[in-house]
């Protein structure tokens, strides 16, 4: 391999071992100082960029992207505040175990607080929030130097895909010049291929093989012997992505008899399995205390993923009297009421199907029965609703109306929560996404613009308006990065969970402070990026208006006007009527 000068070689070695290493997308925001990362993944054949002009749109792009596809897309962004807009979707990916891999370009290390222009101190710039951090060498065209950076990228895309997943940061610095400028005598001829150019066949410099942590056999047969009762229960809270192998967990649920409660980001809430599997949505709706006072506990519980969306079905849990198991392969703490009794360090997928093999059991019908009649009477209640209009009779219908398959991405605060609630399990491929790792409303436009730009699925995201408003720059990528998306924006003109806080029997502050009505008219939106744009008053209107979108070539943006008060009250109302039913 030739360069025309070091920094060229450099940033040839980095893009090299990124696509040797299984990398196939690069997100790139344009600047100076990242000159040499960016001209050698463009020119590299088989890497494929993507130009976001905002990096705090595109490190949540590429979050998105990482989310749907289980693979990490790198990032690059020139030096000063550039990496510092990453943060939000770095702590993100850090909390719900997303790979994502920060590549930040700096000054020369002498620059450095000098209080040279757009020159920060870039080091562990993210602290403890990334998996691993490395502050490479200056460019040199040394062998030992150019196999210690094509060791670190391996590392680096290892480090992130790794267990648990995650971000991982590598600071470049580069000097002048930074163009692919011929200098003369900067890059010695006698480099070995191997520092030069690195593995032969596309082989990595480094290959990493990780192995999945498992019970032994004495621990496995002891668990089994203890999930061998009448009232157990699988509670599958938000999965890590790649997600989990739905054949596993319902060969598990099978042997053990244990009904599956799927929050709606676990990957087992819809599809084909839902046919043959108790799995059970809605709870968030009768795992009221009313109703479970007269229900025997279960006997055991077993967890798998991140701590459930439902904050009814958290406390729950937190109340029962049984025998609770975290599985996690990270042995991480992941259960915040500090109630479970037991961690298993094991990779749940596998867990789950040696599990099924040994444990004896099958549980009570009339202990699964309980739930599925209680899930059957909270979608009576919803049915009886009829076509009432509230914030969660959008996202059902939602749900009812998106193609099959289809990716479907929900906001934070209420969408994901009336997903949750009037989601049910259906048959249809979906794929249901959310940043529930730190639970902002920042970022989520770019989190599904990523997730559709990793599938070939049909894309719907259900947004608030507030968090619409957040990334609304995030639109930016229908066009630049070519993708798809149907966008139904709830509007209730302001941050309408609060409703749901004791905060608004206080007034002031409440609407001012809080609520904050903004006014917005986001048709201009659409005009501005290219988008159709509809707004939908009813919710027959909707059903119509989403149709013809989904069916239909392009993006479109589909504002909902709701009343925040209106529809907390209607939830509250069907809520009241289930636990009514469950209790008479």
């Amino acid at each position: 391999m030739t360069a025309p000068n070091r920094n060229t070689l450099w940033g040839r070695a980095i893009a090299a071992e990124l696509a040797r290493s299984g990398v196939e997308r690069v997100c790139v925001s344009p600047g100076s100082r990242s000159t040499p990362l960016t001209v050698a993944v463009d020119d590299h054949e088989e890497l494929e960029t993507v130009s976001a002009l905002d990096e705090r749109s595109a490190a949540f792009f590429a979050l998105g992207r990482a989310r749907r596809t289980g693979e990490v897309t790198p990032l690059i962004c020139t030096s000063g505040t550039a990496a510092a807009n990453y943060h939000p979707a770095v702590v993100e990916a850090s909390q719900a175990r997303v790979p994502l891999l920060v590549l930040s370009a700096d000054r020369p290390p002498e620059l450095r607080d000098s209080g040279a222009n757009q020159t920060i101190d870039q080091e562990k710039l993210f602290g403890d929030t990334v998996r691993w951090y490395r502050d490479l060498p200056e460019p040199a065209p040394r062998e030992r130097a150019l196999r210690s950076l094509r060791t670190d990228v391996c590392r680096a895309v290892s480090a992130a895909e790794g267990t648990p997943a995650g971000p991982v940061h590598l600071n470049a610095p580069f000097r002048k010049p930074l163009e692919p400028t011929p200098v003369e005598g900067d890059v010695p001829t006698d480099l070995s291929r191997l520092a030069a150019a690195g593995r032969e066949e596309s082989t990595p410099f480094v290959g990493v093989t990780s192995g999945e942590p498992q019970l032994d056999d004495r621990d496995l047969r002891k668990l089994a012997e203890t999930l061998t009762v009448d009232r157990g229960l699988l509670v599958v809270g938000p999965a890590d992505p790649p997600g989990l192998d739905p054949e596993a967990v319902m060969a598990f649920a099978h042997a053990t008899g244990f009904p599956i409660l799927a929050d709606p980001l676990s990957g087992l809430r819809f599809g084909g399995h839902t046919r043959v599997a108790p799995v059970i949505g809605g709870y968030d709706a009768f795992v009221d205390t009313e109703v479970t006072a007269e229900w025997p506990d279960p006997e055991v519980v077993v967890r798998l993923g991140a701590s459930p969306t439902s904050k009814p079905l958290r406390k729950y849990l937190a109340g029962v009297d049984a025998d609770q198991f975290v599985v996690d392969p990270a042995g991480e703490w992941r259960e915040a009421e500090f109630t479970a009794t037991d961690l298993v360090v094991a990779d749940p997928d596998r867990l789950c199907g040696r599990l099924a093999e040994v444990v004896r059991g099958g549980g009570s019908a009339d202990w699964r029965g309980r739930w599925e009649s209680a899930a059957d009477a909270h979608g009576s209640v919803i049915d009886d609703a009829g076509d009432r209009h509230y914030e969660g009779g959008i996202v059902a219908d939602v749900v009812s109306g998106l193609p099959d398959p289809a990716t479907l991405v929900v906001s934070n605060s209420m969408p994901v929560r009336d997903l949750d609630r009037f989601g049910a399990p259906a048959t249809k491929s979906i794929t249901a996404l959310g940043n529930r790792g730190a639970s902002g409303i920042d970022g989520v436009v770019s989190t599904a613009l990523g997730a559709g730009h990793g599938t070939s699925d049909d894309v719907t995201l259900v947004i608030g308006d507030l968090a619409f408003y957040h990334d609304l720059n995030g639109l930016l990528a229908v066009g630049r990065a070519e993708v798809d998306a149907t966008v139904v924006v709830i509007n209730n003109d302001g941050g309408g969970i609060f409703h749901r806080l004791p905060i608004e029997d206080f007034e002031p502050p409440f609407t001012r402070q809080f609520k904050t009505p903004h006014g917005l008219d986001f048709e201009p939106a659409g005009e501005l990026y290219g988008l159709g744009f509809s707004r939908v008053e009813s919710r027959e209107e909707f059903r119509e208006v989403y149709s013809e979108a989904t069916e239909s070539e392009g993006s479109e943006i589909i504002e909902v006007v709701v009343d925040a008060e209106e529809s907390h009250a209607i939830r509250d109302e069907l809520q009241a009527e289930t636990v009514a039913r469950l209790t008479e």
